[in-house]
């Protein structure tokens, strides 16, 4: 397509990640997390590493992104050998994504809960940091379900919805704020509120839940500790709530398709 032949990939980046950072969430490091942006690989390949310590080599698999943001992950996978494939419900970065990648084309303008694929179309079905964001995870996860091969893999990663830290302002959170409250804490935090109602955090339970109604199983969590210290002094009463109702800040798993029943 001729716009991501001419695109000037770095003044896209730093536009779509400035508005995100400064003028969406009002973070006041928000120049440092454009900086990484611009630089995501060392990010990036943690995140391919990650997939490829669960699944084993991904080269020669059809892969499919859900929620591919501005593409960094889909262009190291490409890299890696797979036939990569992603999905995005924001067309500026679908553009991005585009250009960055050998095969631009594979990145379409589509929404979660109506993936554009045939059935049992790809191997390796990837989805970080991107349910939250949709507006029915039942049906999302039903369409992801509905993509996978017979022995395909989903891989998916998201916020606990019962953590300490709200991952997308990046700053201490009480899990059990009713919306009302939560809109009063960030405002107080000098930090913009519209971008809250947009998120739709589930806890492990309930992305487990809706995985198995849509045909899905998990194979097995992937272990990520307590994550990151949070609440300064109110850490140690973090750490403390985690171990006692068992929360983990992430929900992070590989997951298969439902063995059919005989």
């Amino acid at each position: 397509m001729p716009e991501t032949r001419t695109l000037d990939v770095t003044a896209a980046l730093t536009a779509y990640y400035t508005a995100y950072y400064r003028d969406t969430l009002g973070i006041p490091g928000w120049r440092d997390l454009v900086a990484v942006r611009l630089a995501d690989e060392p990010y990036e390949q943690q995140r391919l590493a990650a997939l490829e310590r669960a699944v084993g080599s991904i080269r020669g698999a059809r892969l499919l992104n859900v929620g591919c943001g501005t593409g960094g992950f889909n262009a190291l996978a490409e890299q890696a050998g797979a036939e990569v494939w992603g999905v995005d419900e924001s067309s500026a970065a679908v553009t991005i994504a585009r250009a960055r990648m050998r095969h631009g084309e594979r990145v379409l303008h589509a929404m979660a809960e109506t993936l554009p694929f045939p059935a049992a179309s790809f191997d390796l079905v990837y989805c970080y940091a991107a349910i939250e964001h949709v507006e029915d995870a039942r049906r999302s996860l039903g369409e992801m379900v509905r993509v996978m091969r017979r022995d395909a893999r989903l891989y998916l990663h998201t916020n606990d919805r019962r953590s300490c830290f709200e991952g997308h302002y990046k700053v201490f959170w009480l899990p059990w704020l009713p919306a009302a409250l939560a809109r009063l804490y960030l405002a107080a935090r000098g930090r913009p509120t519209a971008y809250l109602a947009t998120l739709r955090p589930l806890s492990r339970r309930e992305c487990v839940g809706l995985l198995e109604e849509a045909g899905g199983r998990v194979l097995r969590f992937v272990d990520l500790g307590a994550g990151r210290p949070v609440g300064g002094r109110l850490w140690p009463l973090v750490q403390l709530y985690y171990r006692a109702f068992g929360v983990t800040p992430y929900v992070e798993f590989l997951a298969a398709r439902q063995e059919p029943r005989r």
